[in-house]
């Protein structure tokens, strides 16, 4: 049997040049970098990324927005939501080659351009939503796509949309009183 058959995934393949290495790794590093372009926070971006560079990563990195907070790093608690074409995306999960094109939005661009809060951000404060603030950005971020899609969501939706972000302070009441008084807020055009 050839060697090469005998191998299994993940073991070390053999290199006539070099070292072993595993399989699926660049033999130098930086070698097989990949150009992504995307929109981030309405800012063209581009870059020269190694293939598994996560979204998260990326973001915080590269481009020094670090208000996306990687938690679990499995996609579980929410920490890294983004808003990737619009839509709640774990950016832990997420590579940055695979957001080629896109337009991502994080936390930073979540409020106006001038700096002035968003209304779930607003609500989120004024309902007493946080407490330590490290999964906040995750919450803001997933709320405020399900508004803009559910704008009157009973508190059964709301509990469903809630489900795919952990936090471990606030016993989440005042988090599912903020997503209330946001769809009120954006509803009736009222702010704080």
């Amino acid at each position: 049997m050839p060697e090469s058959s005998a191998r299994g995934p993940g073991t070390p393949a053999r290199s006539e040049t070099g070292p072993e290495r595993p399989v699926g790794v660049a033999a130098e590093s930086g070698k097989d970098e990949i150009s992504v372009r995307l929109t981030v926070n309405g800012e063209a971006r581009e870059a020269t990324v190694e293939p598994r560079l996560t979204l998260a990563d990326f973001l915080r990195e590269h481009l020094h927005l670090t208000g996306t907070h990687l938690g679990c790093e499995h996609g579980v608690c929410g920490a890294c939501t983004v808003l990737v074409d619009g839509a709640a995306a774990r950016s832990c999960l997420m590579l940055a080659v695979q957001a080629d094109g896109a337009a991502v939005t994080t936390i930073e661009g979540i409020g106006g351009p001038d700096g002035a809060l968003s209304v779930v951000q607003e609500a989120f404060r004024d309902a007493h939503g946080l407490q330590c603030g490290f999964c906040t950005p995750g919450f803001v971020v997933s709320v405020s796509a399900f508004l803009r899609d559910h704008p009157q969501p009973s508190d059964r939706e709301i509990r469903e949309a809630l489900s795919g972000n952990l936090c471990r302070c606030t016993g989440y009441q005042g988090i599912i009183g903020a997503v209330r008084l946001a769809a009120d807020r954006m509803r009736t055009g009222a702010t704080a």
